[in-house]
C-alpha cells in the first residue's frame, strides 16, 4: 500500500515550476530574463536591491493581486527624464514566464494594458486592467491559472500575522481557500463588490426596499459558500496535521472565528442563508455609524500552539514564525496531493527569527520534496546546507549576477 510520503515524492518528481522568467518594465528593472531550475533557487542582495521584486512578479503567475496586492499602476518602472522625452507613450509592465507542470512545458504572460472608459456624463477615464495569455492565448478569468501553476508565499510582513488585526488573517486563509477551490476568488470578490453597492445605496438613503433585499439576498447566498469553502479548508489541514505532524516545526490547531462559519457546525445552508440576509436587514442603520455589520467580511483565523495550548498572538516572535511555517508546511503537502502537481514557494527573507536547527530543516523538507522554492536573503552563507542543490543569484542595483 502506497504511503502518504510516497503519494507526495511521487507527485514531486514529475517536476513543476518556472524555468524561465522574463520581466520588462516591472519596479526597477528595465528587463531581466532568468533561466531557472526546478530547485530551490536563491537570491542574495542588499536590502533594496530588487529581490522581492523578482518573486513578486513570479507570483503574477498565479490569480489574484500578487503577494503585495498592488495597485497596477505602482509596478511599473519609473523611467528617467530621457526615456520619457525619447518616448511619448506611457510604459507598461509585463512578466512571461515558461513553466512545468508534471513535465508539459507551457507558456503564459500578464502585462497591464492601458485603457479608457466613457462614463455617462462623457468625462474620459484613465484605467490600468491586468491582461493575462496562456500558450498566446488570452483568457478572460484569471482563476484558470491556477489549472497550471501554483504559488504559496511568505514575506516579512507576515511576521505580524497573528499579533495584528484580523484582516490580513482573513487574507491569508482566503489565499489557501483558492488553490482547492478556484472559484472562490470569484465569490469574494463579487460578496465585496455586493457590500460596497449595499452600503451606498443605505449612504444615499435610497430605502427601495426590494432593491436592498435583491442584495441582501445575493450577499447570503454568496456569504455561505464562502463560510462553507474556509470551513472545507480548515478541516482538510487540521486533519492533514493531525495524521502527519511534523518532526521539527511544531503542531497547530487552526480554528474559525465567525458567526455564519460556527453556525454551519449545526445548521444546514438554506437555514444560514436565510439568517445572513435577516441579520443584513437589521443592521441596515448601524453599518452608517461604525461599518460593523457582522457577516463573513469579519471572520478571524485563529491559530494555536497544540503543546501549550496557547494562542499564537501569545507565542514568542520565533515561535509565531514556526506556526506559520508548519500552516505553509501543511498546505504544501495538500495541494500537492490534491492538484498533483507541487506548488512554487515564495520565500522573502523566511529565515529571519528562525533558528539554525528550524532553518536547515525547513532547507531539508525543500530539498526531499524537490519544490522549486525562490527563496531571499541577504546572507548567501544561510544556505551552505544545499550547496550543489540550489541555483544561486545575487541582485547588486538592479543587475543580476
Amino acid at each position: 500500500m502506497t504511503t502518504l510520503h510516497e503519494k507526495l515524492y511521487e507527485i514531486a518528481k514529475l517536476k513543476s515550476g518556472v524555468k524561465r522568467l522574463t520581466l520588462t518594465d516591472y519596479r526597477n528593472y528595465k528587463s531581466l530574463r532568468l533561466n531557472t531550475e526546478i530547485a530551490p533557487i536563491i537570491i542574495t542582495g542588499e536590502n533594496g536591491s530588487g529581490k522581492t521584486n523578482i518573486l513578486e512578479a513570479v507570483s503574477f503567475l498565479t490569480p489574484g493581486r500578487g503577494l503585495r496586492s498592488s495597485k497596477l499602476s505602482d509596478i511599473k518602472r519609473i523611467r528617467s527624464t530621457e526615456e520619457i522625452d525619447d518616448f511619448n507613450t506611457e510604459n507598461a509592465w509585463s512578466v512571461a514566464a515558461d513553466i512545468l507542470k508534471n513535465g508539459e512545458e507551457i507558456s503564459i504572460g500578464t502585462a497591464v494594458q492601458h485603457a479608457i472608459r466613457e462614463s455617462d456624463d462623457e468625462d474620459i477615464h484613465k484605467f490600468d486592467r491586468r491582461i493575462v495569455k496562456i500558450n498566446q492565448q488570452k483568457i478572460t478569468q484569471q482563476s484558470e491559472l491556477g489549472k497550471y501553476i501554483s504559488a504559496i508565499w511568505v514575506t516579512p510582513q507576515m511576521d505580524r500575522l497573528f499579533s495584528g488585526g484580523p484582516q490580513p488573517r482573513r487574507s491569508f486563509l482566503d489565499r489557501l481557500v483558492y488553490a482547492f477551490d478556484l472559484e472562490h476568488a470569484k465569490r469574494t470578490a463579487n460578496f465585496e463588490h455586493l457590500y460596497r453597492q449595499w452600503f451606498q445605496l443605505l449612504k444615499s438613503g435610497n430605502r427601495d426596499i426590494r432593491w436592498l433585499q435583491s442584495i441582501e439576498s445575493d450577499m447570503a447566498s454568496l456569504g455561505v459558500a464562502i463560510a462553507a469553502a474556509r470551513r472545507e479548508q480548515i478541516a482538510r489541514l487540521n486533519t492533514f496535521i493531525e495524521t502527519d505532524p511534523d518532526d521539527i516545526f511544531p503542531d497547530v490547531r487552526i480554528e474559525l472565528d465567525g458567526t455564519i462559519e460556527k453556525m454551519l457546525d449545526t445548521a444546514p445552508a438554506i437555514k444560514a442563508e436565510d439568517f445572513y440576509a435577516e441579520n443584513l436587514a437589521k443592521q441596515r442603520n448601524n453599518v452608517l455609524y461604525n461599518d460593523s455589520v457582522d457577516g463573513v467580511n469579519r471572520t478571524d483565523f485563529k491559530v494555536f500552539l497544540k503543546k501549550k495550548n496557547m494562542p499564537a498572538e501569545l507565542c514568542s516572535t520565533g515561535e509565531q514564525k514556526a506556526l506559520l511555517i508548519s500552516i505553509i508546511l501543511a498546505q504544501t503537502k495538500c495541494q500537492i496531493l490534491n492538484k498533483g502537481f507541487t506548488p512554487v514557494l515564495l520565500l522573502d527573507e523566511v529565515t529571519t527569527h528562525l533558528d539554525d536547527k528550524k532553518r536547515d530543516a525547513l532547507l531539508q523538507k525543500i530539498s526531499d520534496l524537490q519544490l522549486q522554492a525562490w527563496i531571499t536573503s541577504t546572507e548567501e552563507k544561510n544556505f551552505s546546507q544545499l550547496k550543489d542543490k540550489a541555483q544561486y543569484f545575487r541582485i547588486e542595483d538592479g543587475k543580476l549576477f
